[in-house]
């Protein structure tokens, strides 16, 4: 039975630190983003397969059918020369330069674009512009590349003619049957993305964009980015696009190996590491404000309705978004939110009693977590065993404990239910991927009626 408005304990130390090491060591992933995702308890970093994806076995159905290549530009190879040039005398920058001004392929003349393979083993460009008749691409200093006619909306890959492999460079992109699959600017609903975003003193990071068809009427900026919109990341991912509502674009922002240092507001101590943890969620916070926002309202255009969203630490941090910039965000969503972070093996103020510390803010909420039941299936009492204000003592699984109890702080400082506050309890329900996709709904929903 599933209960609308009724907390995750604190994890014992040997799992929690179990669960840090996790989140610290899963540096893999893309260039220039860096797989990693949430974990139980803290959020700790799963293994999030967020590179280009979608390798398979066959022929032409690799590319999942599209527009066709009829009536297609004929193409030089001239127009592409100075890029050609830049890319020989650094190969990594001129990528990346090029990716973020117009992306992946380059239209260097009207219906003509450059594709360049930076796996030199992939040395074939099929697509709808050729009927996926893969097409030898010419060799070059440490990559491969070709000038070819294509349509706007068309799919591509790189491939080996055994292999099948999205351009992981490629601006916009989507998932289907055989995984990702390369775009050449899409019309329809797609993903796009921008490499290497940084900003506020912070590494950068891959920002993906759910860009829906339409009047855009929202935005939502949504955390653990590589794990949103991937069916082959952790725990199957959140196949955030999947739920997303008409008119609602969103933004989701990669995490980096310093998760738990970004994702928090203040400091905590977690036993078997020597230092303390967290602290750079303003820095965070600024990113987002004075770096994302700016770059969304300039490739997209960015809606008056702005949200922010995230579960486990995202949770946490989204919540610290809503107190620290009031008035930027109109909704705040937390999904199995840590917020009992700062007193799990320190005595610092934890995001329910900063809440407390600054009142009623202007931010709608949603918090929620699974949970509730503890190892032999029985519901018992939250209770706060070490008195540090905080009722996450007792193991019931994915913070039930502190979310119930920033639950009812919240309704005590006059967050009314259905106004302004929204609860959901998932009973038993776990902490991972897969289960915040099968809820995210809700708060997709209420925002997208805001």
């Amino acid at each position: 039975m599933k209960h609308r408005s009724s907390s995750s304990s604190r994890y014992p130390l040997a799992f929690l630190t179990i669960a840090l090491v996790s989140a610290l060591a899963a540096c893999g992933g893309e260039e220039p983003g860096l797989s990693s995702g949430s974990g139980e308890g803290l959020g700790g970093s799963g293994l999030a397969g967020s590179g280009a994806g979608g390798a398979g076995q066959g022929g032409a159905d690799q590319g999942g059918g599209g527009q066709g290549g009829a009536g297609l530009t004929a193409c030089t190879d001239t127009p592409a020369k100075p890029i050609l040039t830049e890319l020989r005398a650094n190969l990594d920058a001129g990528m990346l330069k090029h990716a973020a001004a117009s992306g992946w392929p380059v239209q260097v003349s009207t219906g003509c674009y450059l594709f360049v393979s930076t796996d030199a083993k992939l040395d074939r460009l099929a697509g709808d512009h050729n009927g996926w008749m893969g097409e030898t691409m010419k060799a070059d200093t440490g990559f491969r590349w070709l000038v070819r006619g294509a349509a706007a909306g068309n799919k591509y890959k790189f491939t080996n003619g055994t292999d099948w492999v999205a351009d992981r460079w490629s601006r916009s992109y989507n998932y289907d049957g055989n995984g990702e699959i390369s775009l050449i600017l899409p019309s329809t609903a797609h993903l796009d993305r921008h490499f290497n975003v940084a900003g506020a003193g912070l590494p950068g990071r891959t920002v993906r964009v759910w860009v829906p068809v339409g009047t855009r009427t929202h935005v939502l900026y949504v955390h653990d980015g590589q794990n949103l919109f991937d069916p082959y990341s952790a725990w199957g991912g959140w196949h955030l696009q999947d739920a997303a509502p008409a008119g609602m674009l969103l933004v989701g922002i990669d995490n980096t190996p310093g998760r738990m240092d970004e994702y928090t507001h203040v400091q905590d101590k977690i036993s078997g590491f020597g230092a303390p943890l967290g602290g750079k969620g303003d820095a965070y916070a600024d990113f987002i404000k004075n770096t994302v926002r700016p770059l969304v309202k300039a490739k997209y255009g960015e809606p008056t309705k702005v949200g922010t969203m995230g579960s486990s630490l995202g949770g946490l941090i989204s919540f610290h978004l809503a107190d620290k910039n009031p008035g930027d965000y109109i909704f705040a969503a937390s999904l199995s939110g840590t917020m009992g972070w700062g007193k799990i093996g320190a005595t610092n103020q934890t995001i329910i009693e900063r809440f407390v510390a600054h009142g009623h803010g202007t931010t709608k909420l949603y918090l929620d977590s699974g949970g509730g039941y503890d190892d032999n299936g029985n519901q018992v009492p939250c209770a706060d065993t070490d008195g540090d204000g905080i009722k996450d003592d007792v193991e019931l699984g994915d913070n039930y404990c502190e979310n119930i109890q920033m639950r009812d702080t919240l309704a005590g400082l006059g967050y009314q239910f259905e106004k302004d506050l929204w609860h959901w309890w998932e009973p038993n329900a776990p902490h991972n991927e897969a289960a915040w996709k099968d809820r995210v709904f809700r708060p997709l929903q209420i925002f997208a009626g805001l």
